[in-house]
Parts: C-alpha cells; sequence; structure tokens
C-alpha cells in the first residue's frame, strides 16, 4: 500500500508541474471566440473586453482518470485593442491588435488528508502582440490569418502554481474561415486554427510541447440584432514536453455549449455570452468556462 500511495504521490506533483490548468498554463484560453471566430469587422478602431471565469474540481491524469483532492477558479478580464486598417495586402485587410490580461487563480491541491499545494493570486499576465493580420471578405465567406506572440511580462514565481505570468515567450499563428450558408448571411458556420509554439521557462529549465488549438461556431441571426448558436473547441498537445522533469505526457481536452450574441445599437456594442462544458480531458484540469464579451467600435 505504501509503493502505491508513493507511486501515485510521484505521478500527482509530475503533472501538477506539467499540466496546463484551464489551458491558463498555454499562453491562449480557450473559449473567447465562438460563433462567427473567423470574422473580422470592416476597417476601425475596436475595444474588445473579455470577462472569462473558468472553474474545475477534476484533475486528469494522462489516461482522463480523475484523481486528488482538485479545486481551480480562474477569473480573466482581458481587454483587447484592435486597428483594422484601411491598408489592402493581397485583398484583404490588414489588421493589429493588443491584449492586456488581468488574471485572478485560486488553485488548491491535495491527496487524501493531504494539501500538496494552495495558492491564489491576482496580476498582470503575459501580454499578446499580434504585428500582422489579415482578413478577407468575399459574398459568402470570411478569412483571416495572423502571426504573433506572447511577451512574459507577468508576475511568476515557479513556487507559486497561481502566478499569472508563464516565464516563457510563445509564438502563435492563426488561421481561420467563416462560411455564409444563405445570401443574407443569417446562417453561419465559422472555425479557427491557432498553432502554439513556446519558449523555454529560464526558472524551471522546461520547455513544454506545441500546442494545438481549434474552436468552431455555428449560428443563426433573429431579427438583425441577436444572434443564437452553438460554440465549442479543441485543444491537442502535438509534441513533448522537454527540459528537466520532462514527460511523454500530452494534454488535451474538448468542449461545447450554447452562445447568445445581441447587438446594442445605440452604444454601438456587442455583447456576447457563451458557456461551454470540457469533457475528454487528459494530463489536465477539466471544468467549465463562461465567459462574456462586450466589442465597442470607436
Amino acid at each position: 500500500m505504501k509503493r502505491v500511495c508513493a507511486a501515485s504521490l510521484f505521478v500527482l506533483i509530475t503533472i501538477c508541474t506539467t499540466t496546463a490548468w484551464a489551458g491558463f498554463g498555454t499562453h491562449y484560453t480557450n473559449g473567447v471566440e465562438g460563433i462567427r471566430a473567423a470574422s473580422l469587422p470592416p476597417p476601425g478602431f475596436y475595444f474588445r473586453l473579455y470577462n472569462v471565469f473558468y472553474s474545475a474540481d477534476e484533475l486528469k491524469d494522462r489516461n482522463g482518470d480523475g484523481f486528488g483532492n482538485f479545486d481551480l477558479d480562474v477569473f480573466a478580464v482581458v481587454p483587447r485593442f484592435i486597428w483594422i486598417t484601411n491598408y489592402k495586402l493581397l485583398g484583404a485587410d490588414y489588421f493589429v491588435d493588443v491584449v492586456i490580461p488581468l488574471v485572478s487563480t485560486d488553485i488548491s491541491l491535495g491527496m487524501g488528508n493531504m494539501t500538496l499545494f494552495s495558492d491564489d493570486q491576482f496580476g498582470l499576465g503575459d501580454i499578446a502582440v499580434e504585428p500582422f493580420g489579415l482578413s478577407w471578405h468575399g459574398d459568402r465567406y470570411d478569412a483571416a490569418v495572423s502571426a504573433g506572440a506572447y511577451v512574459p511580462v507577468g508576475e511568476y514565481d515557479e513556487t507559486e502554481p497561481a502566478s499569472p505570468g508563464l516565464n516563457y515567450w510563445t509564438g502563435m499563428i492563426t488561421a481561420g474561415a467563416t462560411y455564409y450558408l444563405d445570401q443574407p448571411k443569417t446562417w453561419s458556420a465559422s472555425i479557427l486554427a491557432r498553432y502554439e509554439f513556446h519558449g523555454e521557462n529560464d526558472d524551471t529549465d522546461m520547455t513544454n510541447g506545441d500546442d494545438f488549438h481549434f474552436e468552431w461556431g455555428i449560428g443563426k441571426k433573429l431579427a438583425q440584432v441577436w444572434e443564437i448558436g452553438a460554440a465549442g473547441y479543441c485543444q491537442w498537445q502535438v509534441t513533448d514536453d522537454s527540459g528537466q522533469g520532462a514527460t511523454d505526457s500530452r494534454d488535451r481536452v474538448f468542449a461545447a455549449g450554447p452562445e447568445v450574441n445581441y447587438y446594442i445599437a445605440p452604444l454601438k456594442t456587442n455583447a456576447t455570452f457563451r458557456y461551454v462544458m470540457e469533457f475528454g480531458a487528459e494530463d489536465r484540469s477539466e471544468g467549465d468556462l463562461a465567459a462574456l464579451i462586450f466589442t465597442y467600435r470607436f
């Protein structure tokens, strides 16, 4: 029995030091895009405010089995500034954007009567900058590609699991498309793919494996101001971790749920509410995510 407990504890600690809490261990947060995820607005300057809450009480091992006494709550307020220029390149609108996350994380993990750690932190996370993006608009489609990076400016301490920063650079390539099923563009189906490749964490001598994110949405417009539908995401780690303490475990997760959009015409603001439930997680947390997003055009 002691050998079994010791082995379980070793596996638990290994996952704790390598797993991605709710995808927040990877830089990109799944679930922040949904219906028409790959559609960008016309030229102009936009302010988008993401309010994202993630909660999980299950930690999954590499086989998808839960273990340990786990509790995680993450709330992020994330301003994003988007400038879609009038400059054309390859027939597309050229755009740039910057994302500045403020993150509050409360996390605890134990086994039996033993608490392995408990931590809560609030602070500035790592800033995302996309200096290159292209957005196309056709009669029955929208499409977009972009390239950017996460800059490790957030506070980080390897002894504090709830640190808002991750202490490494991440590059990200994005591509996606929305197809409209009817000429008035009331029915839409969208996919958005992102590929992350990570730099080394100098404090831990560890480099996370690359991650592939896939977000999707299906929607129907109603009365010009409402849009309802379903959205979700998939994430897979596609290469192994490397460096000190690395294992060959790769995390993954899937999620789906409803979404509602409402355009507030007097305020020139679009409001979005999305709630998705995760399933099929391996080597990471599994929980629910709720997002309330406002987009304002200046």
